[in-house]
């Protein structure tokens, strides 16, 4: 079985930006550019106040346990059901969850098995 990773990546905007232009110099050039998905952060300050310990907590219950919804994933974590809720709409907002919607409820997803963090020096 194939591992499935989600990136994050510490950069700045200057390299950011400086991978940005390398890569729309590629385009203009009729050259192939390889599809790169990750999560960004300016700093480890940042990332750790993004990434807290309940934060990876709930990535973790939701990928083992697999949750029918967020209520119950609240009553796994014995948190409180609003804190909960914020943490996974943030999670989602940064790309790390994904929500399914149905009638009356939310259900959280983890698609990846390991999170790999890439810090640019």
């Amino acid at each position: 079985m194939k591992i499935k990773k989600i990136h994050i990546e510490i950069k700045t905007l200057e390299q950011a930006l400086k991978e940005a232009g390398e890569v729309f110099e590629r385009i203009a050039k009729g050259k192939q550019v390889k599809k790169k998905s990750a999560v960004y952060f300016p700093n480890l300050k940042e990332m750790r106040r993004a990434l807290t310990e309940k934060r990876l907590e709930i990535i973790k219950t939701i990928k083992d346990k697999k949750p029918a919804s967020i209520y119950e994933l609240a009553k796994i974590l014995h948190r409180n059901l609003k804190n909960v809720l914020q943490d996974v709409e943030y999670l989602k907002e940064l790309g790390i969850v994904e929500i399914e919607e149905t009638i009356g409820k939310k259900i959280p997803h983890v698609y990846y098995d390991r999170i790999d963090l890439q810090i640019a020096v």
